[in-house]
This record gives structure tokens, sequence and C-alpha cells, in this order.
């Protein structure tokens, strides 16, 4: 009764974590402010991206899975220079995933578990489970691009976006002026998005085509200040390609990063289309950050030991021999067989004994 209740308890605080996802606000994702228009929502499920950076150029390729009732909605992100905005490649992140997912190894077991013979119950398949212009706000360039509206800017005050934002249509939290500050401080522009569904009365779900955006940078930086303006947790994913194992200087106020994948490769197909075709090192990054409003810097990487790295997935499965003859049962059953002929051994050793005759007695 007390293994039920708890199982029904998790599964109402899985419902409610659920629910509350897709109601919650998301002013900020990643290294960008997504912005809905009033009265719509929006919510980032997934970000994905992929940075390059040969010394002197990054390029950033982003990938959002999305959900939400929002017909339009608009994106920031500030960058150190002058960027320039294409469509990335679909395929890269798939690509990036085959070549990092995790070394396969089996780990066996002498004793049987559940789903190993005899405990094997379900007979399945067993599958598992530009200048600044009046106003304080310069567009450096405006293009449309599959489902974006891109435009580049400069702004010589946070404000200016916000003016800009407004007068295309949409809310800004009152928030992100502040945010925006240290970035206008620093002379960064900007990258501002207008996402919309090519089909008329659609709204924006799923994964989005990707973006990718280069720009010069003497250091490797990922933008994520506007983050902390998040409303719930946020988890951040970067696959880096440069010449040496990257990793951040420090966690910025989130969980400690941890590398999921080190390694050199050569890279093929999409993902040569981004590093190129010489030989890089690939690091995978994964971040938490539970309390957002404690991110107080972007990510600044530097170049560490080369050190590779690849996580490993253990397969259980039950010790066997021969044609797949579980080891317990020749084990136990060999222990049985011999007990048993031991016991056979000594009924006929004592009845082949001579028994005393009737003449004989014992001493007294």
């Amino acid at each position: 009764m007390r293994g039920t209740h708890r199982i029904l308890t998790t599964i109402v605080a899985l419902l409610a974590l659920q629910l509350g996802s897709l109601v919650a606000p998301a002013y900020a994702c990643g290294c960008g402010a997504m912005i809905p228009t009033k009265d719509q929502r929006i919510g980032v499920d997934r970000e994905e991206s992929a940075v390059r950076w040969d010394g002197r150029t990054e390029t950033v390729v982003m990938r959002f899975d999305v959900h939400g009732d929002a017909e339009h909605a608009a994106w920031i992100m500030p960058v150190p220079s002058r960027a320039d905005v294409t469509l990335g490649d679909p395929e890269l992140f798939d690509a990036l995933d085959r070549l990092t997912e995790p070394e396969q190894r089996d780990r066996f077991h002498f004793w049987p578990r559940e789903g190993d013979w005899p405990f094997d119950l379900d007979h399945g398949d067993g599958a598992g489970a530009p200048p600044p212009g009046a106003g304080g706000v310069g567009v450096v360039g405006r293009e449309r691009l599959g489902p974006f509206d891109v435009a580049r800017l400069t702004a010589t005050d946070p404000d200016a976006l916000g003016d800009w934002l407004r007068t295309n249509g949409f809310e800004l939290p009152e928030r992100l002026t502040g945010a925006l500050q240290p970035y206008v401080e620093r002379r960064w522009e900007y990258v501002a998005v207008r996402l919309a569904p090519q089909q008329e009365d659609a709204v924006l779900q799923g994964e989005l085509t990707p973006l990718r955006i280069t720009f010069a940078s003497p250091e490797l930086v990922y933008p994520m200040r506007l983050s902390r303006l998040a409303k719930t947790s946020q988890s951040l994913g970067l696959y880096i390609l440069a010449e040496h194992r990257m990793e951040p200087r420090s966690p910025i106020g989130g969980d400690a990063p941890e590398v999921t994948f080190a390694g050199r490769i050569e890279p093929e197909g999409p993902v040569a289309g981004l590093a190129g075709r010489r030989p890089v090192q690939l690091t995978v990054l994964e971040q938490e950050f539970p309390h957002p409003e404690r991110i107080d810097d972007d990510h600044h990487l530097r170049a560490v030991a080369d050190t590779p790295y690849r996580r490993v997935e253990y397969t259980d499965r039950l010790l066997t021999v021969g044609a797949g003859i579980p080891v317990w049962l020749l084990t136990v059953g060999g222990g049985l067989l011999l007990a048993a002929l031991a016991t056979l051994l000594a009924v006929r050793a004592a009845r082949r004994r001579p028994a005393a005759g009737p003449g004989v007695r014992s001493a007294a």
C-alpha cells in the first residue's frame, strides 16, 4: 500500500511539473531573450547550440524546440561585433549526437534479475522503453530567412531596443532593459529575430530551423546574461569545436558545468560545413541553472588540457556460456547433482556394509 501511494505521488508531481512548464513564460532561453506578443506565451523545451571558434571568428548555430500559443515572437542575442546571419543545417545536431554518443559496454551479473530467466515473464521483443540612427537604434541589415525576419542592430542605450520591439508589435519585459545595460556599455551589437510560422494562423511549435550567427571575437564567449530573466530553471547544452578542449572559466551562477564528451574528431558532412575538414577538438558541455536569477555574466571559455573523455553506458546481462546457458544454473545444478551423487554413493556404501552375525555380541 505504501509503495502504491509513493508511485501515485510521483505521478502527480510529474504532471504538475509538466503543466507548469506549459504555462510558464520564457522571457529568456540560453544566450538570448525570447519575447512573445502580448497575451501569448512561448516556452523553450530544448535549446541546442554548436559553437565554432578558430581564435578570431566565432560561429554559433542555434536550434530551438518551442511550445506555447504564440503566433509570433521576437528573440534577441547580443554579439561582441558585427554579425552575419544565415540559416543553419538542420542535420548538424543529429551528426554531433552520433559523434558524441556514449560508448556501449556490457556488464555481467551472476544471479538472475528481473527480465532474466526464470523471471522473464514478458516475452516481447525486448525493446526498451549599423551605425546608430535617430532614436538611438541603427539597423545594419534586415533580411528574411525562412521563418525568420532578422534585423542586425546597434544601440546606444537599452531603451532603443525596446522602442524597436514595440514598433514591431512586441511587448518588452521591463527587466530586460536593465539586463541589456552591460552589453550597451561594452558597445556590443544585437541580432534581433522575429519568428513567424510560414502558414497563416499557425503557432510556433516544435523544432525551429537553426540559425547560424558569425562574428569576430578574440575570445570564445557565449552570451548568457539575459537568461537571468527566465522564470523557470534553465538548461544549457553546448557543442564546442575549437583547436583545444574548452571549458568555462566559472559557473556564472549555475551548477558546475559537466563535460559529457571531449576528443579530437575528423569532421564530415554537416559538421565539416561548420568546422572545416581539418581535425578539431570537440567538447560537449551541459549545465543546469536551478536559479537563473543568479546568472551574473556570460560564459567566457578557455583552453584546457586535451584530455579525452567519453561517457560509458552499461547494459546489464546475465552471465551465460555456450548456447546461452546461465552460469548460475550450471553452478547450482552441478552442485545439486554432486550432492545427489554423494548421497547416492553414501546409501550404496551403507547397503554393502556387512551386518553383524547372530552369535556375535558386542563387548560389555
